[in-house]
């Protein structure tokens, strides 16, 4: 019998089945949330103008219900920095929409890779909420360097500062967020399993 852990990623979240449309409603609310408070950029002085937690509930996401459900809620961070961020870079698409697609993607991808080759979840939760987040940051700063013609050196500055705090931060909510989660999933479904039999 699957856990619900291994039955999330069984089918590699290319099917949108009730559970995960229900996730990727919450998850996307929760994102638009963020954006339409702004409680989801952290408004620092330099470059990038911001560093953000919105990333978060993309990498959650693909972890949860695999990679369609991560780049849906990546698109939606993606949309909301293009909609509500006034920088000049983040106004171009290939900045703000296009690379945070991919951050519920490569999160799915770290998450699955990490369980092939058994490290524990805990650990797993953190690197995937890492390299989620360096996704992120990686990409933006990339598209900002090939579309604006930004020096290396500045935006190196942002992914040491802004990027090492949304790693960090992006490490321990995915991790709580996911095991805490699991741990109320689990029960349910052990519940179900004896009341049937």
């Amino acid at each position: 019998m699957q856990t619900k852990e291994a039955k999330g990623t069984s089918t590699g979240g290319s099917v949108l089945n009730t559970r995960r449309i229900v996730t990727t409603g919450v998850l996307s609310a929760i994102a638009v949330m963020l954006g339409i408070t702004r409680w989801g950029y952290i408004p620092v002085p330099n470059l990038s103008g911001s560093a953000t937690i919105m990333h978060i509930p993309a990498i959650i996401g693909g972890v949860l219900e695999g990679p369609v459900v991560g780049g849906i809620i990546g698109l939606i961070f993606g949309l909301s920095s293009f909609l509500g961020d006034s920088s000049l870079y983040f106004k171009d698409p290939l900045v703000s929409v296009l690379p945070r697609i991919f951050i519920g993607i490569v999160a799915y991808f770290v998450y699955v890779g990490m369980r092939r080759v058994r490290v524990p979840l805990w650990l797993n939760l953190v690197i995937t909420g890492i390299l989620g987040s360096a996704t992120n940051t990686i990409l933006v700063l990339a598209m900002i360097a090939v579309r604006f013609h930004v020096s290396v050196k500045a935006l190196a500055v942002v992914a040491a500062t802004n990027g090492t705090a949304e790693a960090v931060l992006s490490a321990i909510v995915t991790s709580a967020v996911v095991l805490a989660y699991y741990g109320v999933a689990k029960p349910r479904r052990k519940s179900k399993i004896s009341t049937v039999s």
